[in-house]
């Protein structure tokens, strides 16, 4: 499996040399003087032990990138105390950019290492292969327990869980964000990239996100008043609310106009080979 990329900002400094004239030191040359500018101090990030969890999240997804050894971020995260992290997971959006990222790097850890796994994507989803906070989990258990709010999954997102684990009741979300959809990367060709999620700029970011997603994968006929898009608007249509929803988050990020009235939506293939 190709390793994603992530979207990572490098600040770098520069050095300049002058010359400077300074005076005759004979009848032909002059003397010259060489200024280096001092170099901007980098700001570092924290170490592995003064990181909060989210930070956490987002130096196992720059690890992987980076192809360093992620052992020590990974036993951080699987011993955590649940009462420690679901402490620190105080809001929606930390929850979000610690579960996204999370659910992105792991997908990519393990089918790095094991790409058959995929071969049976339902077993995949349903395996507890995840360690967090001593908690074995699914990716099913991760994206609709806590993610999608104890949603389950073969609902299309119309249906709650009326049973849920107790670790969903502790992690999950308060207010589902269907945008969800278009962070949360299944190690599949169609889905979407992978990037790091900071609370700070969660709703930015997922905006650009899904807005770049959405224009990738979506043609509108306006003749023919048909949008054809990804069929994920299909598989959860109830996180929008219903089709209506759909297509006001359609009309939202420009694919089509906001006066949807009248206009079908059609669903293209989803290509599930593994990327």
């Amino acid at each position: 499996m190709k390793n994603l990329i992530c979207s990572i900002l490098t600040i770098t400094s520069i050095s300049m040399t002058v010359l400077v004239g300074t005076g005759c030191a004979t009848d032909t040359q002059a003397k010259t003087k060489t200024v280096t500018t001092p170099k901007k101090e980098v700001k570092k990030g924290p170490t592995l032990e003064e990181a909060t969890f989210v930070e956490t999240s987002k130096m196992l997804l720059e690890a992987i990138k980076d192809k360093n050894d992620y052992t020590k971020i990974q036993n951080k995260l699987a011993t955590v105390a649940p009462d420690v992290l679901d402490q620190e997971l105080n809001s929606d959006d930390k929850k979000l950019a610690f579960w996204v990222n999370i659910y992105n790097a792991y997908i990519q850890t393990i089918l790095t290492e094991n790409p058959d796994l995929y071969n049976d994507r339902g077993d995949f989803f349903k395996a507890n292969q995840v360690k967090i906070a001593g908690i074995d989990m699914s990716f099913d258990d991760i994206e609709h327990g806590i993610i999608r709010s104890t949603t389950l999954k073969l609902s299309k997102g119309y249906v709650g869980n009326p049973f849920p684990e107790g670790f969903e009741k502790k992690f999950k979300v308060k207010d589902k964000d269907p945008r969800i959809h278009f962070v949360l990367n299944c190690g599949a060709k169609d889905c979407p990239p992978v990037y790091t999620y900071d609370p700070a700029t969660l709703d930015q970011d997922f905006d650009k996100v899904a807005k770049a997603y959405l224009k990738k994968v979506s043609e509108y006929d306006a003749s023919k008043k048909v949008v054809r898009t990804t069929p994920l608007f299909n598989w959860f249509t109830g996180d929008w609310g219903g089709k209506g929803g759909v297509k006001d988050m359609l009309s939202k990020y420009g694919i089509i106009p906001t006066d949807n009235d009248g206009i079908d939506v059609d669903y293209i293939d989803y290509d599930w080979t593994l990327a």
